[in-house]
């Protein structure tokens, strides 16, 4: 697939899973917004390897979780580049909170994991449809196999990532036929999430086929696959986890 001239708007793209996917489409001539909140070195320096691939990029700074600004970075890219073609939201968050420990999971912990993971979804899907449609575009929402389990960093992350994988299906429903909206719901990704949780990796790893958990490269490939791809897809979410469900927990 050609995305020579055409426009991937990645939230939170500056690291980690956002920052593979917005190589993988630099790397296809696709032109890179790169959205962050906070990590403004980070973002600064994933846009120079965007643009070591020939194509331009843009740093738009914005907290996925307010529409105003959410509007602005919008307008911002289409300004910039004319077009938005694909959307992936890749921006989270996550307080780790043991599943059992009720109490230690605050109403702020909850506001702020689902304004991030739900809202942001919601406010940039929303602002980016028009664009989307118009180009016949396509959202893929970065979820998780906690929205699928129960399980995960905590019961509001887990519950979050559930919400994104319905409202995933709803925008299927609401933008078709013209945009199609899938997510992707990966396993344990070695990213700067899970440092320092060695043993939590480790007995992922063992527990999948591969003996690994995944890099963000292997997400990237899967966003890579849904966009290229599949033009009968839509509403679906693609678990890439190594197999670690295979052991029957989905």
């Amino acid at each position: 697939m050609d995305l020579e001239g055409r426009t991937v708007l990645i939230t939170g793209g500056a690291t980690g899973i956002g920052k593979a996917v917005a190589l993988k489409f630099a790397s296809h001539g696709a032109n890179i917004v790169i959205n962050y909140s906070k990590s403004e070195a980070e973002a600064e320096a994933a846009l120079r390897e965007v643009e070591q691939k020939g194509v331009k990029g843009l740093l738009c700074r914005a907290d996925v979780s307010v529409d105003e600004q959410v509007r602005n970075m919008v307008d911002q890219a289409v300004r910039a580049f004319g077009r938005i073609d694909v959307l992936v939201n890749n921006a989270g968050t996550t307080r780790f909170v043991a599943l059992s420990d009720l109490d230690g999971l605050t109403e702020e912990i909850w506001d702020r994991v689902f304004a991030v993971n739900v809202k942001g979804v919601f406010f940039v899907s929303r602002a980016c449809a028009p664009e989307l449609a118009r180009n016949r575009g396509h959202i893929v929402n970065i979820t998780s196999i906690a929205g699928l389990t129960g399980q995960g960093s905590s019961l509001a992350y887990a519950a979050s990532k559930a919400a994104a994988i319905s409202i995933t299906r709803s925008l299927a429903l609401v933008l078709a036929p013209d945009v199609r909206v899938n997510s992707i719901a990966p396993g344990v990704v070695t990213t700067r999430w899970v440092e320092g949780h060695d043993d939590h990796i480790r007995n992922f790893a063992k527990a999948t086929p591969f003996g690994r958990a995944a890099t963000p490269e292997d997400v990237a490939e899967a966003t890579w696959a849904l966009v290229s791809g599949g033009q009968f897809i839509t509403g679906q979410t693609l678990v890439v986890d190594g197999g670690w469900s295979l052991n029957g927990i989905l």
